[in-house]
């Protein structure tokens, strides 16, 4: 079975994959229940318990923050749903790369799995594994601040120990999410009902006077947008691994449905248990929003909500590491990435190439990483490219009507997402410049420089092809090919 744009397998790698490679393809494990826990375990991450701080930051008010906040989940249920559409029209894994592939051609979709690749996967999982360092350290560091030696190297664990139960099984994986997922809904669940109680209780300061201070600028918002959004990424998870769902047609917009508006209904409450347990001045000087309201609501039982968002961020980067080695594993089938990452293990059925590359890339971000600013810069990208996916649907809907899908939406929802994409992208530019938007610009037209000789030009190196054979030798990995059935 012969590739486009691939180079000659030597003779060794070809008598490895013979045997395999017309019928070694990943499984189809995930369920109803998986899928929902795929998406509301990746979204209930680290955000709700750190981006709080850094939306009311930015957006100057408590009713300024809640109102970020739902229009934070109304615009991922709508990007949600276009994409649950684009998922029934393009029934291949790999999110928004396949989805650009297909609509716009083969340099964009480069740029896209280059930039998401290199950059935008591992800066995610590097974010939330230094996220879940933070707070599974502290503890041990009771009044002082931890080492950041420490939070590091409990960081780079994390990772090390996600790329292995991924690589083990899928089904153990989407256990994994399956157990982490209940465990973070019922920590929220605390917060919401202690806040509940305060309410009643009578403290509503914070909601006095609720608009007062609140910014209106377009960079102010569009920031405040990035770190609220940064709570609800993982919406679109489900995509990345279409060709492992069962009944994709039915069970990817079903997923999508119930677990967005349940994640933004939480989110939500517990911003307002923060507002009724902390004055706006005490919440901008926590540090770590979710600890200081434990230490004001639950006393001496405030190290239970260091365990519980410990247990959440983890969770969150292993969603994000599920969903992001699917990605780099479907741009190499198709000849965007070396070879060697678009195999699968000959009996785990696993991506783990793929997987333990992701793992490499995230292990060197932990090392410089800050969270603030990989957040900034993680939605800055990835929010040019749910644009440019959108754009896609838009295209598929007006010229390619007759196309068939299971799922509908209407026209006016991708329409806002397109618009509110644009709107992130462009105004803390114009409105905030910094230098790291375009450094990322100029990274990402950087693409341009490997795509022609590597993909257009097909220039593969014999050393190259020597070293794929030993490594799928080494790895026990071979070509898989589409489950589109």
């Amino acid at each position: 079975m012969r590739r486009k744009g691939r180079g000659e397998a030597d003779g060794s790698a070809a008598q490895l994959s013979e045997t395999t490679e017309m019928k070694l393809r990943l499984k189809r494990e995930i369920g109803l229940p998986s899928a929902v826990s795929l998406i509301a375990g990746t979204m209930i991450g680290s955000g709700i318990f750190m981006s709080p701080e850094w939306v009311l930051r930015n957006i100057g008010s408590p009713a300024g923050s809640l109102i970020i906040w739902a229009a934070c989940g109304l615009l991922a249920t709508f990007g949600a749903l276009s994409y649950a559409e684009l998922g029934t029209i393009i029934k291949e894994s790999g999110g928004e790369y396949i989805y650009i592939l297909r609509n716009f051609g083969s340099l964009p979709a480069f740029l896209f799995a280059y930039t998401s690749v290199i950059v935008v996967r591992p800066a995610g999982v590097a974010a939330i594994s230094l996220s879940f360092a933070e707070y599974a350290v502290a503890p041990f560091y009771p009044g002082c601040s931890s080492p950041q030696a420490a939070v590091k190297c409990t960081a780079a664990a994390c990772i090390l120990l996600l790329t292995l139960v991924n690589c083990l099984s899928v089904r153990l994986a989407t256990s994994i999410m399956n157990i982490f997922t209940g465990a973070k809904l019922l920590a929220l669940l605390v917060i919401v009902i202690g806040g509940a109680v305060l309410l009643v209780n009578g403290q509503t300061q914070s909601f006095q006077n609720a608009f007062q201070n609140t910014r209106l600028g377009a960079g102010a918002i569009g920031v405040a947008f990035y770190q609220g959004l940064w709570s609800f990424d993982g919406w679109n998870n489900l995509n990345y691994v279409t060709e492992e769902i069962k009944k994709p047609e039915v069970n990817l917009p079903r997923a999508m449905m119930i677990a967005i508006p349940l994640v933004t209904c939480f989110y939500l409450l517990v911003n307002v248990s923060y507002f009724a347990a902390m004055t706006p001045s005490e919440l901008l000087s926590s540090g770590a929003v979710a600890i200081t309201w434990g230490n004001k609501v639950l006393g001496n039982s405030a190290w239970l909500i260091s365990l519980s968002v410990a247990l959440s961020t983890f969770g969150s980067a292993h969603g994000t590491f599920f969903s992001g080695g699917r990605m780099c594993y479907t741009a190499a089938r198709e000849g965007h990435m070396p070879d060697i990452l678009s195999m699968a293990h000959v009996r785990r059925l696993t991506p783990s190439p793929a997987l333990i590359f992701t793992s490499a890339i995230s292990l060197i971000m932990v090392i410089p990483g800050s969270f603030n600013r990989i957040v900034n810069l993680f939605s800055f990208t990835a929010w040019l490219f749910y644009g440019t996916t959108i754009a896609g649907l838009l295209y598929l809907k007006i010229k390619k009507p007759e196309l068939p899908r299971s799922y509908k939406v209407p026209i006016i929802i991708p329409i806002i997402v397109l618009v509110t994409s644009v709107y992130l992208v462009l105004a803390p530019i114009i409105d905030q410049p910094q230098t790291e938007f375009l450094y990322v610009i100029l990274f990402i037209l950087s693409g341009v420089i490997f795509y022609f000789p590597l993909v257009r030009y097909q220039y593969h190196p014999a050393f190259l092809r020597r070293f794929t054979l030993h490594l799928q030798l080494l790895l026990e990995v071979a070509p898989a090919e589409k489950n589109l059935n």
